[in-house]
């Protein structure tokens, strides 16, 4: 079937649409319905009829007259009719609006009463346009659960239509979006790049409506670096392939280029945020022509800086292995047990993994075997597990 040409202007204007009416009636829940009747009525028009003059008007006036239909249809709600039609005749003035409601939707979906799970799947199911479906599969869980989960979301910030956070919330469920989706916590596949490229298509989204913001600019680039080494991160049936024995002739080029320039241009901004710092690193990652050329030197200084800035074991994992690439594996050792009590990383395996990737370099094969394999058990990704399973294997040889 041919992809309707329309479907990313669609996907732009959802949440705009969806902003208008969820800030004039106050109800979410209905007003997201309404909008999902609008597109569908899009999908099924514009193709035949072509695009409207004003897509964005017509779509608000399409979901104005489904929300009052639904209203009127719910007994339930019949008390709250009459005011709906003191605010709503004719809606001129929303399409006459010019006003971008997407911020808005991401602050709405990243909601501080709302856990990060929650407030991730409302984002992609109402500013990202994913279905249910979609986010079930994309998270392993089965697609009533992670209606539930949606469902509980939105009457959470049924509330009202205001900023109820701040931008670092927004950024941090984008951050949180992309990271699953470039590196899956669980399952078959190492990568779903449909949420690595919807948390881009969003962070373009949210940097062009915040461009004062170097951070928003910091997390754009970071993911456009990090994203630019996907096509070599996997072998021919979706094994894991690490950064050193990665095809560097493979990364995209184009995605680099925009990356370091956005580090080069919201740097000396200031002041300096951890997203912006994290770009700063995955760019000498890129700029790198091989593994052995990488500047680790600045990696680790980089990483001190970002440790001051943000405090967490996960940041001291990264810093003790930039420091064996600096200093050796023993330097790196000594960091890594002084974070072998840390709740944080008790039962993931990352701690045990990157132990076992310095005791390989400092030759300590039988204590790299044991920590590998109980790295491969400690993980749900079966690619990160069959990779970790293999160097175990390899090394007892």
């Amino acid at each position: 079937m041919t992809r309707f040409s329309g479907e990313d202007l669609l996907r732009d204007l959802a949440p705009q649409v969806l902003g208008v009416l969820t800030r004039r009636f106050g109800d979410f829940a209905a007003a997201e319905d309404a909008v999902q009747e609008a597109m569908l009525a899009a999908f099924r028009q514009w193709p035949d009829e072509g695009l409207p003059a004003n897509p964005r008007g017509w779509l608000i006036q399409v979901a104005h007259r489904r929300f009052i239909e639904q209203i009127r249809s719910d007994g339930a709600r019949r008390r709250r009719e009459m005011s709906v039609f003191a605010l709503s005749d004719p809606l001129v003035d929303a399409v006459a609006e010019t006003r971008d409601d997407t911020l808005e939707m991401l602050f709405l979906c990243c909601h501080p009463a709302l856990s990060p799970a929650s407030a991730v799947a409302l984002t992609l199911r109402a500013v990202g346009g994913l279905t249910t479906a979609e986010i079930a599969r994309a998270f392993l869980v089965p697609e009533a659960t992670m209606a539930q989960r949606i469902s509980r979301a939105k009457r959470t910030v049924a509330a009202g239509f205001a900023r109820p956070g701040d931008l670092s919330a927004v950024l941090q469920v984008l951050c949180l979006i992309f990271n699953e989706g470039h590196t899956s916590s669980a399952g078959p596949s190492l990568l779903r790049v449909e949420l690595s490229a919807e948390a881009i298509r969003l962070a373009r989204a949210v940097r062009a409506l915040r461009p004062d913001s170097a951070e928003t600019g910091g997390l754009l680039a970071l993911m456009l670096l990090t994203e630019a080494r996907a096509p070599a991160r996997t072998g021919p049936v979706g094994e894991l392939v690490p950064l050193a024995a990665q095809d560097r002739s493979r990364w995209d080029a184009a995605a680099i280029a925009e990356g370091i320039a956005l580090v080069h241009e919201v740097l000396p901004r200031g002041p300096v945020g951890p997203y912006q710092v994290q770009a700063a690193i995955a760019a000498l990652h890129d700029e790198a022509p091989t593994a052995d050329e990488t500047d680790w030197p600045q990696i680790l200084a980089l990483y001190g800086v970002l440790e001051r800035l943000t405090p967490s074991p996960v940041v001291t994992l990264n810093r003790a292995v930039a420091r064996a690439m600096v200093d050796g594996p023993a330097a790196g050792l000594a960091m890594l047990d002084a974070l072998a009590e840390d709740p944080l990383l008790a039962r993931g395996h990352r701690l045990p993994a990157a132990r076992a990737h310095l005791l390989e370099m400092a030759g300590s094969v039988t204590e790299a075997i044991a920590d590998y394999r109980l790295a491969a058990a400690r993980t749900a990704s079966v690619p990160e597990r069959n990779y970790l399973t293999l160097r175990a294997a390899r090394l007892a040889e």
